[in-house]
Order: structure tokens, then C-alpha cells, then sequence
């Protein structure tokens, strides 16, 4: 562990930390002044004229990302459903609207009899997802797909029990965003939230939200499509890119500090570590913070099946029990735990791992109360 020292060289020399919702140290004025213009305009609230919803969730993309700093997680929830066949076949009910269920409506929209999306019935998994942390995500994007192709193991060719698989959009790029990984890029994320959690169209993203796949009722959406420009993506795609991720937490006495370091002993020797990947590393990069730099983010990246205690929607190329691997960097600013907050602690989160991660949940019941406040020391730290 580094304390509050973390790693911004390709060598490995350390740079002081910035704190998180920061921007990356060393950025230039041009991709500072990006940074700092995305960030206004991500906390702006969009009105009704401007094109919000007429479908939406909230109406500033901050309502979500706000904890413990802007760019954070939240408590604002995202309703999710899709229909799932065995033995691959996902439907994300495109025919009924996508895969996310608005809970609001404009006041043009509800004057003609609509509140919020309904799930339709024949959805066979449906829940609710708390946003994720945006830190370091510039990073994650600059690292090469052949470095998460590289760790894919679908068969289990070494017989640990672990056989991640590569997550893949719909047009079949490699996935690294998204509880699914079905996002490649963070044009595509941005875009993707903008259409689904705000209402608002942009070049890659033009159709407005449907009403359970029917079209909107004339009248009810007056701004001209697409109701974000290209330079307005474009900054808030830059305020994300170049969001620090957050750095370990400071362990202030030698004591606390061993704890940490004996937690990540006992979190390498249950065999945590086979999907929460320690580091990756950035490939070459036009921008200098992102070229070739090594990022602490304790996942893999690739899709792992954690059983059917977990299972809920399915993705273009996830079962519903299979999830891309947490990032686990930035864990100790987690309000709750799990793709779908379910887990008020850490010991009930690690509790309901199962499928591939089954073993190492064991290992961990089986732990004595003292080395797992060891490994949440560790854990928390992070």
C-alpha cells in the first residue's frame, strides 16, 4: 500500500495524491479548462424547453454522481428489466422502450395520462442499480482491450474455478463499462445516460425514450432533436475522462498500517484476487496523465457468473448472473455494497458472492473474527 501516495509514472515514481473529484495532476490548461467546463455543465439542471425527458429520472446528471463529491456515487436508484431465454438469449425490450424504466414524466407527458415507464410482464429480471463512482474511468478507458482480452479464461483452461469472459457491446466492441460491460467507451456511457436517465438526445443517441415502445404523443417533447450538441457531449465526456481516480486512504500509525497490509495478504490468499485484479496498466495515450500508467483498480474487467443468488437482468452478452467485476478502488466511499445495494456491510456483500466466487467465499466464513477485520481494514482503505 502507498498511503496517500499513488502512482501517476510509467516507472512507478509516486506523485502526491489529489484528493477525489479532483481533476488528474499534471493535465494541460486545454484539458484543465475542459475538465472544469464539464463539471459546471455536469451539475447544470436542463429544463423541459431544453429537451429534459420527456421520460426521465433526474434532471442533472450530479443528482447521481454527488457522494462523497461530485463525480461520485449516489442514492438515487435506476430502474432496470429485460427478458432473458437460456441458454444465451438476451432481450433488453427494445420493442417495449430499452432495458430502462423511467420513474418520471414531463408535465406535458402526465396531461395526457403517463407518470412513469412500466416494466412490462413478460420481463423475466428486473432491478434497481445504484450509480457508480466515476473516478479514474479516463484511466480505465485508455487500457488497451488486448490487456482485458489477455486475462479472459471462458473455459477455465487452468481449472481454478474462475473462467472470466470478455463483456462485448452490441455491435460487439469490448466491453468495460456498465454492470454488464456493455459499454466501450466513454462516449458511449455518457451518451447512453443522457438518453436514459435525463431524456436527452444526442448525434449518437437522436431517438427520444419511447412510452413502452409506442411512440410520444405529439406535443410533449418541444425541443428539436438532438437536444445536446456535440461540444456539450464532448465536455462532459472530458469531465469524466479526466476525473483522478482516489487514492488509498492515509493509515496514520504503524499499527494501522500492518492491519492494512496483513487485509491484503488475507485478501490475496482467498483467492480475491483472481477476478479484483490488483492493477492494469494504460496503453499509449495522446494525453499525457493517461498514457502508459498504472491504476489500482482491483478488477479485471471481464464478465464473471456469481451465482444465482445475485442474478437479476441479463446483457447483450451477460447471463443474468454474470457481472463485470467491481472496481473495488474508490470502495470505501460505497454508501452500500453490490450492483443493486443490497448489502448494508462488506461481510454481507462477500457473504452473497457465489458461482465462480463461491471458493473464496467460503474461505472467508471460515475466517476467525480477527483476520476479517483484517481484510476489512484492507478493504477499506481502499
Amino acid at each position: 500500500m502507498a498511503g496517500a501516495l499513488w502512482l501517476f509514472a510509467c516507472g512507478g515514481r509516486a506523485g502526491e495524491a489529489p484528493a477525489p473529484g479532483s481533476p488528474l495532476p499534471g493535465l494541460a490548461d486545454r484539458e484543465l479548462a475542459q475538465f472544469q467546463a464539464g463539471k459546471a455543465l455536469f451539475q447544470r439542471g436542463f429544463s423541459f424547453e431544453e429537451g429534459l425527458g420527456p421520460l426521465f429520472n433526474e434532471d442533472r446528471c450530479s443528482s447521481c454522481h454527488d457522494l462523497p463529491v461530485i463525480g461520485g456515487t449516489g442514492v438515487e436508484t435506476v430502474q432496470k428489466a429485460t427478458r432473458y431465454v437460456a441458454p444465451g438469449s438476451c432481450d433488453q425490450l427494445r420493442t417495449a422502450g430499452g432495458d430502462v424504466f423511467q420513474d418520471r414524466a414531463s408535465p406535458a407527458l402526465q396531461a395526457v395520462g403517463v407518470e412513469r415507464e412500466v416494466v412490462p410482464s413478460d420481463a423475466t429480471g428486473r432491478t434497481r442499480l445504484d450509480p457508480p463512482a466515476l473516478f479514474g474511468l479516463g484511466l480505465v478507458e485508455a487500457i488497451p482491450d488486448q490487456e482485458i482480452l489477455g486475462r479472459s479464461d471462458s473455459a477455465d483452461a487452468d481449472g481454478d474455478g474462475v473462467s472470466g469472459r470478455t463483456g462485448r457491446t452490441q455491435d460487439g466492441r469490448v466491453g468495460r463499462f456498465g454492470q454488464k460491460a456493455d459499454h466501450a467507451t466513454l462516449k458511449d456511457f455518457v451518451e447512453t445516460a443522457l438518453r436514459t436517465e435525463l431524456g436527452l438526445t444526442t448525434s449518437g443517441r437522436p431517438a427520444e425514450e419511447s412510452v413502452g415502445g409506442a411512440a410520444l404523443p405529439p406535443g410533449v417533447d418541444p425541443a428539436p432533436d438532438p437536444e445536446m450538441s456535440g461540444d456539450q457531449v464532448a465536455l462532459l465526456v472530458g469531465f469524466v475522462r479526466f476525473l483522478a481516480p482516489p487514492p488509498p486512504a492515509r493509515a496514520p500509525t504503524f499499527a494501522e498500517r500492518d492491519s492494512v497490509r496483513r487485509g491484503q495478504r488475507i485478501f490475496s490468499q482467498l483467492g480475491c484476487e483472481d477476478c479484483h485484479v490488483q492493477e492494469m496498466r494504460t496503453g499509449r495515450s495522446d494525453v499525457a496523465m493517461l498514457d502508459r500508467k498504472v491504476i489500482p483498480l482491483y478488477s479485471d474487467l471481464l464478465l464473471h457468473d456469481l451465482g444465482s443468488d445475485l442474478a437479476d437482468v441479463c446483457g447483450p452478452s451477460a447471463s443474468p448472473s454474470e457481472f463485470r467485476t467491481a472496481r473495488l478502488l474508490g470502495l470505501r466511499f460505497r454508501l452500500r455494497f453490490l450492483h443493486d445495494g443490497r448489502a448494508p456491510t462488506l461481510e454481507e456483500a462477500i457473504g452473497l458472492h457465489g458461482g465462480e466466487a463461491g471458493a473464496a467465499r467460503e474461505r472467508f466464513l471460515a475466517l476467525s473474527y480477527g483476520m476479517k477485520q483484517y481484510l476489512f481494514e484492507f478493504l477499506n482503505s481502499l
